[in-house]
């Protein structure tokens, strides 16, 4: 999961020339001349984003340079990215909309729609991160270069030859300045009184210890790119280099990154909510409406969760009753079921690793049963991946990083295996259609391998739409029958509704409605079943990403209701309403006006 938002992030126009040529081309060529701008946009980003470059795969001829650098995180960095994202929008508006075909309209309306709520998050809210998702705090469990970087070497920078051998090296030794520059951010903000409550400063301070515990050659930055010169057949000489790189520079920057989160943590509350920092009731609204891309107010999205909460306790309770599972309440008798032995894998790496073959055979299954409800599949395949260890302690439960555009690297669905505990077994498979299959994967892939929407699109994220759809995915598969048979994986993917609806309560309670981090947790806990140690990270995680939570249970909704409303007209199949995925992620209230003229 990439941390920085690409496409609302870092935007950029390179000549205000080019103006008056677009607005005056004739109205046979202005799907070309849009296609053509928004096509530069891309590219102007990709330049500003050496990482994202790099994820795509597309740091290669004249961008081969990119290799060797990292985003810059700096305040002087989010500036350009905030003046580029203005220009951008003015000259998309002076293009307007006339002469051009739906499709292009569209392109223009869904580019317009994202860079005009960037704009203005980023204008009014300057602190931490608003141009697209909405994080208060550089430093956290979830946000810092400190914790992406190091993920990002492993898992991304490719080592084939000795040009990006040494671009991995430069990239390395530029990882300190990155360090600091999120630390003087971070101090800026601070002055403001903007920084993580304790309890997240806490699991902050232990990921960045835990990424100084061992000597500098056992580094992941080290170790992975030793084992990459080793498989390029590429001398070993450069390993001591990145390990004096990390010894004298990486490990003293991290140092002062460290000493100075100690520092904050003296100074800390423990007070969970956004409520609290600087126009913090409105961070809050503009958070929520920039995941979920529908405007609703926190006393709205509560009283939403509540009532999903007790609709789908209900539908859980008929099905564990059947199982001879009656006593206490719902959220009592899915924590006896997540403590039965056998819906447990053992908290060892073999049991770790059998976990993981499990989910690898889920796939499969899927993938087999997809043409029942898809015309078209994605050709990128997808692995699944243990969260690194490195950064496991505040990582999410899952999450999902898509392939590279030129098909040199595959998708990957990492799953967090801190605890096999908050892993059962009867909720694997629910897991696993929302990360793959029919999930983020299907629906990201198909977007990305596309040839009929311009790149910017392609590579768009709206987590309404991603995350509703990736939720929608889990009731697809149960209405596919990939439950039949097996009323406890049912009961998984129930718990699973049931956890989203859960979160709509709980983050609108922490940053609404004042709730402290310990009664969002006993609630999560009290009405899912979820083990404590993987509630707790949930708590902590809707802390820091404020409103990102309630993007999954609002997109299903919608998806949903589309899917019901489109069933009564004539002529109604499955695949033909799931092709609206070929025209890329988009706002729900735009998805909801394509749908209802028919795609």
């Amino acid at each position: 999961m990439d941390r920085r938002n690409f496409l609302a992030g870092a935007a950029a126009v390179s000549a205000a020339g080019t103006l008056p040529i677009q607005a005056a081309a004739a109205p046979a060529d202005r799907n070309a001349a849009l296609r053509a701008m928004l096509d530069r946009f891309f590219y102007v980003r990709l330049d500003s984003s050496p990482e994202q470059a790099t994820r795509l795969g597309l740091d290669s001829g004249t961008r081969a340079g990119l290799k060797a650098k990292l985003d810059d995180v700096s305040a002087a960095g989010q500036a350009e990215d905030v003046a580029r994202a203005k220009a951008e929008l003015a000259e998309l508006r002076a293009f307007g909309t006339a002469g051009l075909s739906p499709a292009a309209a569209l392109d223009h309306e869904i580019v317009t729609y994202q860079l005009t709520r960037a704009v203005a998050g980023a204008q009014r809210f300057t602190y931490g991160d608003s141009l697209g998702r909405f994080a208060p705090y550089v430093l956290s469990q979830l946000t810092g270069p400190y914790r992406d970087v190091p993920d990002f070497l492993e898992s991304q920078a490719r080592v084939r030859d000795a040009g990006e051998a040494d671009a991995y090296l430069a990239r390395l030794a530029a990882f300190p300045r990155t360090i600091d520059d999120s630390t003087d951010r971070q101090r800026r903000d601070a002055a403001r009184g903007v920084f993580a409550p304790d309890y997240i400063l806490d699991t902050t301070l232990k990921q960045l210890g835990s990424a100084m515990e061992r000597p500098a050659e056992q580094t992941v930055m080290v170790a992975s790119f030793a084992a990459k010169l080793k498989a390029a057949n590429l001398p070993a000489d450069r390993v001591a280099r990145a390990t004096a790189i990390v010894a004298r520079e990486v490990f003293p920057a991290l140092e002062r990154q460290r000493a100075f989160v100690q520092e904050l943590r003296g100074k800390a509350v423990h007070d969970a909510g956004c409520w609290r920092l600087p126009d913090g009731d409105a961070y809050y609204a503009a958070a929520a409406e920039a995941a979920t891309t529908v405007a609703m107010g926190g006393d709205e999205i509560h009283r939403l969760g509540l009532a999903q909460v007790a609709e789908i306790s209900a539908r859980i309770d008929t099905i564990l009753r059947a199982q001879g599972m009656s006593q206490g309440s719902v959220g009592q008798r899915l924590v006896a079921l997540n403590q039965r032995p056998d819906q447990l894998y053992p908290n060892t790496d073999p049991g770790r690793e059998a976990l993981l073959a499990q989910l690898n055979r889920q796939i499969v299954a899927m993938q087999a049963r997809l043409p029942e409800a898809f015309d078209t599949l994605p050709k990128a395949p997808v692995e699944v991946r243990r969260v690194p260890p490195t950064i496991q302690a505040g990582a999410p439960g899952g999450y999902y990083q898509n392939a590279s555009l030129d098909g040199s690297r595959p998708a990957i669905y990492y799953i967090n295996l801190r605890d096999t505990f908050d892993r059962p077994k009867f909720g694997l498979a629910t897991l696993t259609h929302h990360e793959a299959m029919p999930g983020h994967h299907l629906q990201v892939s198909l977007a990305l391998e596309s040839t009929e929407i311009p790149l910017i699109r392609r590579r768009g994220f709206f987590s309404g739409y991603s995350e509703g759809w990736a939720l929608y995915a889990e009731q697809l598969a149960d209405e596919m029958g990939m439950y039949q048979g097996d009323p406890l994986g049912q009961v998984g993917y129930l718990q699973s509704l049931l956890f989203r609806a859960t979160r709509l309560v709980v983050d609108s309670g922490m940053h609404a409605k004042r709730w402290s981090r310990e009664q969002a947790t006993d609630y999560l806990i009290a009405t899912t079943g979820i083990a404590r140690g993987r509630s707790q990270g949930e708590i902590d995680r809707y802390t820091v990403w404020p409103g990102q939570a309630c993007s999954y249970k609002i997109g299903q909704t919608v998806w949903t209701r589309l899917r019901a409303e489109a069933q009564k007209r004539p002529g109604f199949t499955l695949k033909q309403f799931h092709g609206v995925l070929l025209k890329g992620a988009m706002p729900l209230a735009i998805l909801e006006r394509v749908i209802r003229r028919g795609g």
